[in-house]
């Protein structure tokens, strides 16, 4: 074994790499003092297990520490453990050779991600195993004196993080290491980047180590002060957990000063193990637009160490509203959001993260109905999104979806209505508006309200997105009120109609002419029973709420003209079978129009017109 001073090469590509995270390729620099700790904590963790095998190797009295150091007149910042250490041929194998599987490849990915800003190179260097050397991001030189448990040499690796490193015995009283950093002096913010942090600045440490390592098993210490509380309320046993040090927790976590309307806590075991924690908020949080668009937000831990503040891979978008963690055992450390995406073992968390969300909330909905209904009011349109996300391939969400209906009371589930049905009705007709009170309003609803029909309402933009994904609950079809109404007209009301239409010729010719821009035919109908008239969509046309949402988003919509029906019944209707020809027919015609247009809540083109029309008419 050699006593002497040596002087390695790092293999030709590494240079590269190191020069490539020098240059600022981390999202976050700060975490180079995560990195750190976590190394410690996994060397102390290391001295633990092997003292198992071989009691020489204990920890000592007391032991099981990280200790942080800063030193300003040199400029340097420590980190202390008095884990398993390291030898030199370790010093040499860990630290001197960077990612030995996939240099070439980490070398090629930081590239592309400093050509491309797409992924955070961060991400990218903890996909290849290279965390330590997030160091040179904010030191100009790294030595790392170690001794391995149960050896009687210390050694020392010096680094600039340049193309070589240097290996020589060392001096050190008790096994561990010592990672020391001569930290850059603070850079002046300047147009292209911001201002460089005060690394040595012991508040600036100490928030660091409480963001990303609080939950680390071992303490860490500033000085004299413990810095982070080590154990975290998930790994207790729910049994042993209050709701107030949930409601607690909660806070801390979102700073949400309300208390969460629901929490998830569970931990798995098996061919994948973690705990996770997850908590349904008292209202949405966070900007609303944000809200509508964003990703999915629990935060990911590896044996306590915080990875990712927000790692979307782990639930669904249209979880989004949901706030937490997972803790998980057998993700590597350094994991990226590639090593997510790619894991078997991360979807199968996910997939077990949704199931149980959602067995949460079916129970509430079973147990507590009012809370419930409290829950979906804010949240529900989350869960439709997931249904029309294509998300629910068991119809647990369908489920769990509440709607308005015509009936009197609260909202009520799609299976729910079903089992309403009157036997002998094959169909759930459903009306769609901005509003329950246009709906009910509607002159869509007239037959079906006076046969006693149950319809649903859809007031969300999202609501009608969902009939293709439904379908059908329990073989009943989901369709239209105006499809459902039609049917609900016997034969002899159709052949008066069409007799009415053939004797009242003239008149709906001239209709269809002077409205000829905004509609494509007019008719009689016997679906109508207190409106003059009534706009009806061709089958398989958009709804007028439909039409006015994908205008309001500048979506194209290709041209739409529906059927004006009449009434013949209505005063306003035999009025105008009478009027001959002329300026006074035509105003009438207009009225008929504009007052279906209001009925549906279609805005009118010139609602001051509308408006002296109308004073002409009654006066």
């Amino acid at each position: 074994m050699s006593n002497r001073t040596e002087t390695h090469r790092f293999q030709a590509e590494a240079g590269e790499v190191l020069d490539l995270m020098i240059h600022s390729l981390y999202k976050h620099k700060e975490i180079f003092l995560r990195e750190l700790v976590s190394n410690a904590a996994d060397a102390i963790s290391k001295r633990r297990i092997e003292s198992l095998r071989e009691p020489a190797l204990s920890l000592p009295e007391g032991g099981g520490r990280i200790r942080i150091e800063t030193i300003p007149r040199s400029r340097t910042l420590c980190v202390h453990d008095d884990g398993i250490g390291m030898s030199r041929e370790e010093l040499i194998e860990h630290l001197g050779t960077i990612a030995r599987s996939g240099t070439k490849a980490c070398q090629q990915a930081l590239k592309s991600a400093g050509q491309a800003n797409s992924a955070s190179p961060a991400e990218l260097i903890g996909q290849f195993g290279v965390g330590f050397y997030s160091t040179f991001l904010v030191a100009e030189e790294v030595e790392v004196v170690s001794r391995r448990a149960g050896a009687a040499e210390a050694w020392r690796f010096v680094s600039a993080g340049k193309s070589e490193f240097r290996i020589e015995p060392a001096e050190r009283a008790e096994p561990g290491t010592t990672v020391s950093l001569r930290v850059r002096a603070a850079r002046e913010e300047s147009e292209a980047d911001e201002a460089e942090p005060d690394w040595l600045d012991e508040d600036l440490v100490r928030g660091i180590v409480k963001r990303w390592s609080d939950f680390v098993e071992w303490p860490i210490f500033l000085g004299e002060e413990q810095i982070n509380s080590m154990r975290p309320l998930w790994t207790r046993s729910r049994d042993e957990i209050k709701p107030e040090e949930y409601q607690e927790f909660y806070r801390q976590l979102t700073h949400d000063w309300r208390d969460p309307r629901l929490w998830v806590h569970f931990r798995a075991e098996g061919t994948s193990e973690y705990t996770a924690l997850m908590y349904v908020p008292e209202e949405r949080l966070g900007d609303p637009i944000e809200a509508m668009r964003g990703k999915s937000r629990l935060s990911l831990y590896v044996k306590r160490v915080r990875i990712l503040d927000e790692a979307p891979e782990l639930l669904p978008d249209w979880l989004r509203f949901v706030r937490g963690l997972v803790d998980a055992n057998d993700l590597p450390l350094n994991v990226s959001r590639e090593v997510l995406q790619a894991n078997p073992a991360v979807r199968a968390i996910r997939k077990r993260l949704v199931r149980r969300l959602l067995d949460e909330l079916s129970r509430v909905l079973q147990e507590d109905r009012s809370r419930y209904e409290a829950f979906f009011e804010r949240f529900g349109s989350f869960l439709k999104e997931g249904v029309y996300a294509g998300e629910d391939d068991e119809k647990r969400l369908e489920k769990l979806l509440l709607f308005e209906t015509t009936r009197e009371g609260a909202r009520s589930s799609l299976a729910e209505v079903a089992a309403r049905l009157p036997a002998g009705q094959k169909q759930i007709p459903y009306l769609v508006g901005p509003d329950r009170a246009t709906l009910m309003g509607s002159p869509q609803l007239e037959l079906l309200t006076k046969k006693g029909i149950e319809v649903l309402l859809f007031t969300e933009p999202i609501d009608e997105f969902l009939v293709p994904r439904i379908g059908s609950v329990d073989n009943h079809p989901l369709v239209p009120c105006e499809e459902a109404a039609r049917e609900l007209v016997g034969s002899a009301e159709k052949e008066a109609m069409e007799a009415l239409d053939r004797e009242q010729r003239e008149l709906l010719s001239a209709m269809e002419t002077q409205l000829k821009d905004n509609i494509s035919s007019v008719r009689f109908s016997a679906r109508l029973s207190e409106s003059p008239a009534a706009l009806a969509s061709e089958k398989g046309g958009l709804s007028p709420h439909m039409e006015r949402m994908l205008k309001a988003a500048g979506q194209p919509v290709p041209e739409q003209r529906r059927c004006l029906e009449l009434n013949p019944e209505h005063g306003l209707v035999k009025r105008l079978m009478q009027e001959p020809a002329g300026t006074r027919r035509e105003e009438l015609i207009e009225v008929l129009h504009g007052q279906a247009q209001l009925s549906e809540g279609t805005p009118l083109a010139d609602p001051g017109r509308f408006a002296r029309l109308v004073g002409r008419l009654l006066a």
